[in-house]
């Protein structure tokens, strides 16, 4: 059996949207250290290149950044149109999550959420398939959430978005397979990022760091569909999943949320 490096395989380049700070900034940094050249893309660009100035410091790996929204599917496309490299490894972090009741948030936030946390994913991973099919290699990471198990009250569209991007990753594990490539929904719980900071006072159980969860999926990237980080994080998808009355489940989540701003 012939054992290749994770650079071997999925590289030379990796591409991370949402990259500027918190988790995208963790795998950023994961993959620089293993040698990866990467691609940072992030919608404010000063944050986004100030980054990368830090982190070209550390490591000596090729890093371009392209401030791009991607909510903005027209973006999305020019951006990928202009990519003249090509990329082993896309890691969709990108998200938006607005707090509230489902009543109180406005049209142009809802609909932020579907062109950020599901159009982009299906937008940008298409956009990047046919390189790795035609290589046959590659590897696709997309963020799902614990929130995603369930409905999650004052989360409800994120949650929704979140659990798509889990069914998505499953899709396409089994497609995909016969390319060579190979696709993780990483269904993390509460990260230790800016936003989650802002949002929440208190540390939810099994809270982990953005490095912990980076880490930690890259490692289980090739070893099924859907991971699940820190094994807190993992009795409690099982016992939401598995074990709990579906009402029971979103009643626990709805404990949960009820202290977000």
């Amino acid at each position: 059996m012939v054992l290749y490096t994770m650079l071997e395989k999925y590289g030379p380049y990796a591409l991370i949207a949402g990259a500027s700070e918190g988790l995208g900034a963790a795998y950023a940094e994961s993959l620089a250290g293993r040698g990866f050249n990467l691609v940072l893309l992030a919608r404010r660009k000063e944050k986004l290149e100030a980054f990368a100035a830090e982190l070209g410091k550390k490591y000596s790996v090729e890093l371009v950044t392209h401030a791009v929204d991607m909510g903005d599917l027209e973006a999305v496309k020019a951006f990928a149109g202009s990519l003249n490299v090509q990329i082993g490894l896309l890691v969709y972090n990108a998200a938006y999550a607005p707090v509230g009741l489902f009543k109180d948030l406005e049209e142009e936030q809802l609909m932020r959420i579907a062109a950020v946390n599901v159009r982009g994913p299906l937008a940008l991973t298409r956009l990047v398939l046919p390189k790795m099919i035609e290589r046959g290699k590659g590897g696709v990471i997309l963020m799902s959430s614990l929130a995603g198990t369930q409905g999650s009250p004052r989360l409800a569209g994120y949650a929704a978005s979140k659990a798509f991007n889990a069914i998505l990753a499953e899709g396409l594990w089994e497609e995909l397979k016969p390319c060579g490539i190979d696709v993780i929904a990483s269904c993390a719980g509460a990260i230790l990022t800016p936003g989650y900071n802002q949002a929440q006072a208190a540390r939810a159980p099994g809270t982990l760091s953005p490095a912990q969860v980076a880490e930690k999926t890259l490692k289980a990237l090739g070893k099924g569909p859907v991971f699940v980080p820190g094994g807190i994080n993992k009795l409690a998808r099982f016992f939401l999943m598995r074990l709990a009355p579906r009402k029971f489940a979103i009643k626990i989540m709805s404990a949960n949320t009820r202290s977000l701003n």
